[in-house]
């Protein structure tokens, strides 16, 4: 039998698009029971819905010994001490997932295409919304991914996901040596006063510094459009710089104040140029399409 969770059986939040329920307990005493069997008891939500939250990341397990992880499996047995939490939200079960594109296969890294609208990575609530768990099922055995930099859920481009431990850490490394030549295309409001020029504005205290050039200027839309190379890899580095000399991205619901564009932000991750730590070649990886 399981014992009484440490909190309310289910904290639950009914808004118009969605239920969202939140439930934790640790099993005390008696016997080993079925996470499915257990968090149906306490959340009152059917077993399928369970099963369903299980798949896509949505449930929790805290073992005596080891870290918290995803519990994917509904045959899974809880044993005494073992923790497990439950994150429910419908309306994100619901959500089709934006389809994400393979762009090259290096096997302990991949390349891929991150629409608009899909996450880096999940949260409490689920991964499968998320570009590192679809690069995860993606293969044929399954691999391990890793997430190894960020990319703004709003924004589209490429990214790049480790698939061990090690090219992991090798990836991650050039990116905080800033060895990794970054390139995006953008929109912005306005007409710069140069073709081309350097963002030279710290941020969060830290130096950041963002070159730019003006590849097109569009008189009716008053807009821009950039070629884009980050020198330093800030917090939504691009976003804030722009909008700081008064030139905001298109579509920039944060800091665009009020710039709001039917297409969604215009900020694209089109290349990535670096030397390869693992193979020793120069890498070279563009978004064709879009820069059509």
């Amino acid at each position: 039998m399981a014992g009484k969770p440490d909190s309310p059986a289910a904290q639950g939040v009914k808004t118009n698009a969605a239920w969202r329920v939140r439930v934790s307990a640790t099993i005390q005493v008696g016997e080993a029971t079925s996470a499915v069997e257990l968090l149906a008891e306490r959340s009152g939500l059917p077993k399928a819905r369970i099963k369903d939250a299980m798949i896509k990341g949505e449930v929790w397990l805290t073992k005596l010994r080891g870290p918290r992880r995803r519990l994917r499996r509904a045959t899974t047995m809880l044993k005494v001490g073992d923790r497990i939490e439950l994150y429910y939200d419908a309306d994100l079960l619901r959500r089709v997932v934006p389809t994400a594109r393979l762009l090259a296969d290096e096997r302990r890294y991949s390349v891929w295409v991150k629409p608009a609208g899909l996450l880096a990575q999940g949260n409490d609530y689920g991964d499968h919304c998320a570009l590192l768990r679809i690069a995860e099922t993606y293969f044929k055995p399954p691999r391990a991914a890793y997430l190894v930099h960020r990319l703004d859920r709003e924004a589209q481009g490429l990214m790049l996901i480790a698939h061990d431990a090690s090219a992991a850490a090798g990836l991650s490394r050039l990116f905080q040596e800033q060895r990794i030549d970054k390139r995006c295309r953008v929109r912005a409001r306005g007409r710069l006063s140069q073709e081309r020029g350097t963002i030279e504005l710290p941020l969060d205290d830290k130096t950041a510094l963002t070159h730019y050039r003006v590849t097109a200027y569009d008189q009716p839309s008053d807009t821009s459009t950039l070629a884009v190379t980050l020198a330093t890899g800030r917090l939504h580095q691009i976003r804030r710089h722009f909008a700081l000399i008064g030139h905001p991205v298109l579509g920039d619901p944060k800091y665009g104040a009020g710039n709001k564009n039917p297409e969604g932000l215009q900020l694209t991750a089109t290349a990535w140029h670096f030397h390869c730590p693992f193979s020793g070649r120069d890498m070279y990886y563009e978004w064709v399409e879009a820069l059509a």
